[in-house]
């Protein structure tokens, strides 16, 4: 079931989606907050615009130098480096990226997304499955001008620079360790990973960043990049696919 968040014109609301279909079953409530059940309307896909899937209320975590042809920090050897992006930085699927006016080097960075469904404190690796709700589509986009040789908030947390969706894949036989990772800048190959490259997988990063600090219902922990990101401008489209959940567009302006 993919869990989608959206607007027809109105307020924002969820819906469920099942693989293959384009038609979305309205749902009443907040599934990251409480129990749903269905409206009673139904939505095509088509004639809806889809938000990002989650806003989080508190936080996204995001881990640098995952991947096993990244240079990894001394100190991330044996402990995965963390930084944070602001929730306000969070747009949805077909939102533009806007280039700060005070940064010439923004790069794309398509990476596996995990939605946290409960609150998470010291879990423990083989438990962390527990607290995640599904899986989502992210795009760090970085002012790398504003994080080289000094603190990283500005650089990763401008608004804008970090796009979601286009939903939440909830399936439990999805295997997160394991999933084809692509991207396209134009339409030209850029990205072309497997979550398999992880140094850190996805349940040792959930744990570890329950025991450096409690996540929330809502929270959004974003697992790193597989080479092959670069430089965005003006006018360009970034498109990243994450295989088993779907594809991640956003347009690029410059603010």
């Amino acid at each position: 079931m993919r869990i989608v968040r959206f607007s027809d014109g109105s307020s924002p609301c969820y819906g469920a989606l099942d693989d293959g279909s384009t038609r979305i079953v309205g749902l009443k409530g907040d599934p990251l907050f409480a129990a749903v059940e269905p409206s009673g309307r139904v939505f095509e896909l088509d004639e809806v615009r889809l938000l990002s899937p989650v806003i989080p209320r508190s936080k996204v975590v995001g881990v640098a130098g995952n991947y096993s042809d990244e240079p990894v920090p001394d100190a991330g050897r044996t402990r995965p480096p963390l930084f944070l992006k602001a929730n306000t930085s969070v747009i949805g699927p077909d939102d533009p990226i806007a280039i700060p006016v005070w940064s010439d080097d923004v790069v794309f960075e398509g990476e596996l997304a995990v939605v946290i469904k409960s609150l998470a404190k010291d879990v423990p690796v083989e438990e962390a499955h527990q607290v995640v709700l599904g899986y989502t589509v992210a795009n760090d986009a970085t002012a790398r001008d504003a994080v080289d040789g000094g603190p990283w908030a500005r650089g990763k947390s401008f608004d804008t620079a970090c796009p979601l969706g286009p939903w939440i894949t909830v399936d439990p036989g999805l295997d997160p360790t394991d999933l084809a990772i692509r991207s396209t800048v134009n339409g030209a190959p850029a990205q072309d990973g497997s979550s398999a490259d992880m140094i850190w997988n996805v349940f040792e990063l959930v744990s570890y960043a329950s025991m450096a600090f409690t996540l929330l219902p809502g929270d959004v922990v974003i697992t790193g990049a597989p080479p092959g990101c670069g430089p965005v401008k003006a006018g360009d489209r970034v498109e990243i696919t994450i295989e088993g959940i779907g594809t991640l567009s956003n347009p690029v302006v410059r603010a």
